[in-house]
């Protein structure tokens, strides 16, 4: 069942020991913090991780100024990138030397395949990202709205192990990456 903000933060908000929340304008001082953190820890927890369910590709429209130093074009990100993981070009989405900066991608290629964490509709989580988004949430609403250290220690502790169970669930979903350039076995040949 996918499930929406709201449902993630209600869901967050139950764990802390809190009142659900129809709507994030409420009024409500559960309704203000979740409001408040939950696009931020939503995008920390996103940008975590290669999340497969959340990795995109797209080959990056090229700007008319070129950087001040150090690369020779510029490229825009895409609006929906959180992370950068890689650049290529010749349609390989990795290979080549580059640097993000102010949204940019700067680089000496004339062409970028960008590889990068783009911001999923929540519809899109998987259910193993959706419990470790819930374990961050309910650790990151219980001091605002609970004022206890010891509950969020707890609370935190429980939200780091279930980030790593959601890393290793993700994990699976690929193919191991093989070493492609290992100078010591090339050495022995």
């Amino acid at each position: 069942m996918a499930l929406s903000q709201i449902n993630l933060c209600s869901r967050a908000l139950l764990k802390v020991g809190a009142h659900t929340i129809a709507s994030f304008d409420e009024g409500t001082v559960e309704a203000e913090v979740a409001a408040s953190l939950y696009p931020t820890v939503r995008d920390a927890t996103l940008s975590s991780h290669p999340w497969n369910f959340a990795t995109a590709q797209m080959a990056l429209p090229k700007l008319a100024t070129a950087p001040l130093a150090d690369y020779a074009n510029a490229f825009q990100l895409p609006g929906e990138c959180i992370r950068v993981l890689s650049a290529g070009t010749g349609g390989r989405g990795q290979g080549i030397t580059y640097k993000v900066a102010q949204r940019q991608v700067l680089t000496d290629a004339d062409e970028v395949v960008l590889t990068y964490i783009a911001r999923p509709d929540e519809q899109d989580f998987p259910p193993f990202f959706d419990m470790a988004l819930i374990a961050q949430l309910a650790a990151e609403f219980c001091i605002p709205l609970t004022d206890s250290t010891s509950r969020w220690e707890i609370l935190q502790k429980l939200a780091d192990a279930q980030l790593r169970r959601a890393k290793l669930i993700d994990a699976q979903e690929d193919t191991p990456p093989a070493v492609e350039d290992f100078t010591l076995l090339e050495g022995r040949a």
